[in-house]
């Protein structure tokens, strides 16, 4: 099926690695022009060679910068000649116990995790509307469904960015125009966040990694990991011409594992 992508610009946030990368590599096999941003130049820039590899007529530019300031954003948008595509992606803060955290950890969590989007949301909206054109996919967790104790950081902003969305999708002169907003809620995919996880874990408890991970494959009843090139995919769906009607909604990947009716 073609997407109805070809010649489109896309926007995608921490996209160097993981289920950002997952995301692009999928929009530029549609034919989509990518920005790319990351904060590890180096990484990202490899990236960026490895993406005009897969689709030699899609242009790809990279912009190396933490898009939780308004520097990162600034740099991001101005390299991008219109966002018809956006991609909000950021990595999470780390775990703990709530009661170790202050003002200045929970400010962080918001500035990545919830306002980032928000602003780059607000600033490309319009005019997507303006060109009766727009898809916005903000990367957020399984865990806004299931809440994880020890992930209470996550689960705050990233709820927050949730009940935010739920609003402003609705809005008519928004999806009355053709500009969806939605969420993509991973599970348990094969990333180098999750491995960092499972490693530290091993280190706490003085299992395996490989028995973390068997532990862990057992509660999916896909029986495996997700992948980042099937996120992706999912993801260019929803960027679709095709997916003018779906916006609002918080789409689950995890493998089966939510067990919820709802």
């Amino acid at each position: 099926m073609d997407l109805g992508l070809n010649g489109r610009w896309a926007l995608v946030c921490a996209a160097s690695k993981g289920l950002g990368r997952g995301c692009a590599e999928a929009l530029v096999r549609e034919g989509a022009n990518v920005v790319i941003t990351a904060r590890g130049a180096d990484e990202l820039q490899r990236t960026a060679e490895a993406l005009r590899a897969l689709n030699p007529a899609a242009e790809v530019r990279a912009v190396a910068g933490d898009i939780a300031t308004p520097e990162g954003r600034a740099a991001a948008l101005a390299a991008c000649p219109q966002v018809d595509i956006l991609v909000n992606n950021a990595g999470g803060p780390p775990p703990g116990d709530f009661r170790d955290w202050g003002r200045e950890q929970w400010i962080a969590a918001l500035d990545a995790n919830m306002l980032a989007p928000i602003e780059l949301i607000k600033a490309t909206v319009d005019d997507m509307a303006a060109r009766d054109f727009g898809r916005v996919v903000n990367i957020t967790s399984g865990a806004v469904k299931a809440p994880i104790d020890v992930l209470g950081l996550s689960n705050g902003a990233r709820s927050g960015l949730t009940g935010f969305v739920a609003g402003v999708a609705r809005q008519p002169r928004l999806a009355g125009r053709n500009v969806t907003i939605n969420n993509l809620l991973p599970g348990a995919f094969d990333t180098e966040r999750l491995r960092k996880g499972w490693a530290a874990g091993a280190a706490r408890t003085g299992q395996t990694v490989d028995e973390i991970m068997d532990k862990r494959r057992a509660t999916i009843p896909a029986q495996r990991f997700g992948t980042a090139e099937e996120f992706g995919q999912i993801c260019a769906m929803l960027c679709s011409a095709q997916a003018g009607y779906l916006t609002g909604q918080n789409i689950l990947l995890d493998g089966g594992a939510y067990a919820g009716t709802f």
